[in-house]
């Protein structure tokens, strides 16, 4: 298993095969797969499906297809059935995040969301995450947990992605009306030929098929992140993976996640303001491969909100040595500059980060 960190997308029919509540038929297999992953040393993170499907049969429904507000209320009881139903293949704790579009759309909320995963993973709590389908309406919903998955992946700065489903991968032709379909045990390139072979769902309680699978790998391999597409009903895939064999198909990113997010942190993302460091914290964050803290920033400058990108200055040489994304805003950094992590709560009433940029969100120069 070539990875340190992923996400594990499992959908819908996996979690509730009859859509009349939760079910351990597959999850069990799952769970374990997790487990080994863990006790390997890997991170994992969960993307579940099923709210929808598991509060289905407890909220009273007269159409085939429910309403935004009907679904909503099955989601709520819902939610709170899978919760439980997966905590219980688990002798660790799980958490649950539940987020929509909006939220890894708001700069704020990103950061919020990337701490919270980062120290859950660091105290061994499995984060299970979903789409908030109690508050999402249609302009704000991802639309599907693939997609979902494929932005927790970017978000969590994992290096691979397991899509779980019903069907092995990604096939040539459409196997269910085509006996003679093959399996594409690789994909190097995601062309319109490639979403071409994508049909739709025939399952009801599913919001994505094929193709917002192919749309999340796209996302994904761009990112760094390894994908693949398995059939999470078939136990026998996870001794598989367990192996380092590929029982689906396998999304091949051209470069690693962590060169990916240092490219995009260097060359896409625009500085809105910059701080000087003294000399001590300089040398800390070009030599020690340091965070950098409040304690060291001798001046701030430009317009920035929290989440924004900007660049850290030298003060002794002037150069720019680096950039990141800051957890602070221009107007709190004003107000913490030069003082200990542990005096924040004293000055602004609150502590969102002990650090004013992460080590893994700042790229050296």
């Amino acid at each position: 298993m070539n990875f340190n960190r992923a996400v594990i997308k499992v959908g819908s029919a996996l979690v509730s095969p009859d859509a009349k509540g939760c079910s351990g038929m597959y999850l069990l297999a799952i769970a374990r797969f997790i487990t080994e992953c863990q006790q390997a040393g890997k991170e994992i993170i969960l993307v579940s499906s099923g709210s929808v499907a598991a509060g289905r049969q407890l909220i009273q429904h007269g159409a085939n297809v429910p309403s935004i507000p009907t679904k909503q209320a099955m989601a709520s009881v819902g939610q709170m059935q899978m919760m439980a139903n997966w905590q219980r293949f688990f002798d660790q704790p799980c958490s649950q995040l539940l987020i929509t579009h909006a939220d890894l759309k708001n700069r704020e909320r990103y950061i919020n969301i990337k701490n919270t995963l980062r120290i859950l993973l660091a105290n061994h709590v499995i984060p299970i995450v979903n789409e908030n389908d109690t508050v999402a309406t249609d302009e704000l919903k991802v639309g599907d947990n693939d997609n979902l998955a494929a932005l927790v992946a970017l978000v969590s700065e994992a290096d691979c992605l397991f899509i779980l489903s019903d069907i092995d991968g990604v096939y040539d032709q459409d196997p269910r009306d085509n006996p003679d379909a093959v399996l594409i045990p690789e994909i190097s390139e995601i062309t319109d030929e490639i979403y071409a072979m994508a049909g739709t769902t025939n399952n009801p309680i599913a919001t994505g098929g094929m193709k917002t699978k192919i749309q999340a790998a796209e996302k994904a391999v761009e990112n760094g992140i390894e994908t693949y597409i398995l059939n999470g009903r078939n136990s026998e895939i996870f001794d598989a993976l367990l192996k380092g064999e590929n029982p689906g198909t396998r999304f091949k990113a051209n470069q690693t996640a962590t060169k990916a997010r240092k490219h995009w942190l260097k060359h896409t993302l625009k500085s809105h303001g910059s701080v000087s460091l003294d000399n001590g914290a300089a040398n800390a964050v070009i030599n020690k491969g340091a965070s950098l803290l409040p304690s060291g920033i001798v001046e701030v400058s430009g317009n920035f909100a929290a989440g924004e990108s900007i660049n850290i200055i030298d003060s002794k040489t002037a150069a720019i040595i680096a950039k990141g994304i800051s957890q602070y805003s221009q107007r709190d950094l004003l107000r913490i500059k030069g003082c200990k992590s542990n005096q924040i709560t004293n000055i602004l009433g609150c502590c969102p980060s002990k650090v004013v940029i992460h080590r893994d969100d700042m790229v050296i120069l």
